[in-house]
């Protein structure tokens, strides 16, 4: 595999995957700490969506 040689002739490039890792953490509890912090109307609200007729017939042609 040539491109392993090129990635090891990069200064530094250890620390782009660590970087990434904690990126990814951050935004999954970020995520998680929003969801259980989300207020239960917007939660029931939310899961109500795909069931919600009246939003539907906007959108239908007649």
């Amino acid at each position: 595999m040539k491109f392993k040689f090129y990635l090891e002739s990069i200064a530094g490039i250890d620390i782009l995957p660590m970087i990434s890792l904690l990126f990814f953490f951050a935004f999954f509890i970020a995520m998680t700490v929003y969801v259980v912090t989300m207020k239960k109307e917007l939660v029931d609200e939310i899961s109500n969506l795909p069931l919600n007729d009246s939003d539907v017939n906007k959108f239908v042609s007649k």
